[in-house]
């Protein structure tokens, strides 16, 4: 595992934050009307009017997360999904080193994790108008075939702000478990590669403006699902100061992995 800091770069960065919200469905329940009992008066009329009672329901709502896409597709194809990347590069990159941090680098993130994310997309759960957008059309294997092209791709090194490292390192590797934060490299790994089966992305190299939004974003208790694993972030985000929460996303742009460069000049 390698490190790098940014000398006297500052700290201070303009977090752009994706408006994330879960959208939540409203059921109604109806009691049937008793039958009117021989030579009783005749109920009154109702008052009441259904249409106004049906316009209450919101105009659109997420669907529930279907995992069963995952069982009908086959792994990613690398090749398959560089074609359809294509336009994923507008944002994120054609090689998934994004160069504005205002958007993810999906360099190296598992091919799981960045399907997921686009079905969520698709279905609502997550909520972004530009990927609403972006993964509407796609199936299933799409979204595989784009996660496996990502995954081949190797993250540029980040650099870390020196000042920030002490703090954000501690809370990296030990957490704080006084104000109840539990080490972030416990889910994430001690190099930022997170763990694919349980579904936790991969850090290394993120670029810290958009590590900021989204901690602030959970932090706040945006949620991106349903899921077991989607409802961890917002429980430890809470306990995060705005001190920590910079630290913290500066420390983890500055983490790299130089095995995946040495990997890649292998015969």
């Amino acid at each position: 595992m390698s490190f790098r800091l940014a000398g006297c770069r500052p700290a201070v960065v303009n977090a752009v934050a994706l408006v994330l919200a879960l959208s939540s469905s409203v059921a109604f329940a109806q009691n049937p009307k008793a039958a009117p009992k021989p030579n009783a008066p005749a109920p009154a009329a109702s008052t009441a009017k259904p249409a106004l009672v049906a316009s209450a329901a919101p105009a659109a709502t997420a669907t529930p997360h279907d995992d069963n896409w995952m069982m009908t597709t086959k792994p990613g194809d690398a090749t398959a999904g560089q074609a359809k990347a294509a336009a994923c590069g507008a944002c994120h990159g054609m090689d998934g080193n994004s160069s504005d941090a205002q958007y993810p680098k999906l360099a190296g993130q598992h091919e799981m994790y960045i399907a997921h994310s686009l079905h969520s997309f698709k279905s609502g759960e997550r909520q972004n108008a530009i990927m609403l957008g972006m993964s509407t059309a796609l199936s299933g294997q799409d979204m595989r075939d784009i996660g496996a092209y990502f995954a081949s791709k190797q993250p540029l090194p980040g650099v870390a702000d020196q000042a920030l490292v002490e703090h954000g390192q501690k809370l990296y590797r030990e957490g704080d478990p006084a104000r109840g934060i539990p080490a972030c490299m416990a889910c994430h790994g001690i190099d930022g590669r997170g763990n694919p089966g349980a579904m936790y992305p991969q850090l290394t190299s993120q670029h810290a403006q958009y590590v900021e939004a989204k901690l602030k974003d959970f932090h706040d208790g945006t949620v991106w699902g349903q899921e077991a694993h989607a409802q961890i972030m917002p429980t430890v985000a809470k306990n995060l100061d705005p001190q920590d929460i910079a630290a913290l996303a500066s420390y983890i742009e500055g983490l790299h992995v130089t095995d995946h460069v040495a990997a890649a000049k292998s015969p």
